[in-house]
């Protein structure tokens, strides 16, 4: 993989040496292999837990997790671990699988990068009035989901297959992840104006 070109960007050629470590220990030999981030959780001692077997959750809170506020949220990850030293991390089940597989690289990365999980906590104010919060540390979620990205798309081969004309749909398809992400690693690895003029004269 060391013969393999960088993108242009410093940003993303730091994203790009860092998933390919984590593609190399998820046991892939080739840039175009997909990665499938449900076999490498256990590695990162992540427990997927299916949204169903939750208990102790109430209809309300059950009913709006998955109806109105659907939308809101991705996963989530428990930041005490069990005996056996794992984590618990739900995803939501109404996003596509596609996009599930990125949530959950997104955290995988967490754990190989070594960041502090984020803490929900609840604030309050008075008796009848709360506030909710989260720290959110913004440079380490921007590296935890860029070099997701990376080791779900490597440059190598997107570089390749925008050349052979692939769509990013195709692309997408291919590596079973969304066409937003293979959208946002042509910007950030700077080949979108090249994926753009290719798409056009086809």
């Amino acid at each position: 993989m060391d013969a393999e070109p960088l993108p242009q960007s410093k940003r993303a050629r730091e994203f790009e040496i860092r998933a390919r470590g984590l593609r190399e220990f998820a046991g892939l030999r080739f840039d175009d292999e997909p990665l499938d981030p449900f076999r490498l959780a256990r590695y990162a001692k992540l427990l997927v837990v299916p949204f169903d077997e939750i208990k102790g959750l109430s209809e309300l809170s059950r009913s709006i997790l998955l109806g109105e506020g659907k939308n809101s949220w991705s996963g989530g990850a428990a930041t005490f671990r069990l005996p056996d030293g794992k984590r618990l991390i739900i995803l939501n089940p109404t996003h596509a699988k596609n996009r599930q597989n990125a949530t959950l690289m997104e955290e995988i990365c967490h754990v190989f990068l070594g960041h502090q999980p984020s803490r929900l906590g609840i604030n309050n104010i008075n008796v009848h009035e709360t506030t909710g919060g989260r720290d959110y540390n913004r440079e380490i979620e921007e590296e935890a989901y860029g070099v997701g990205a990376a080791a779900l798309v490597p440059f190598s081969a997107l570089k390749r297959f925008i050349e052979a004309g692939k769509s990013s749909d195709e692309i997408a398809r291919h590596f079973r992840v969304s066409r937003a992400l293979v959208e946002y690693r042509l910007k950030i690895t700077l080949l979108w104006d090249e994926y753009k003029q290719i798409i056009a004269r086809s």
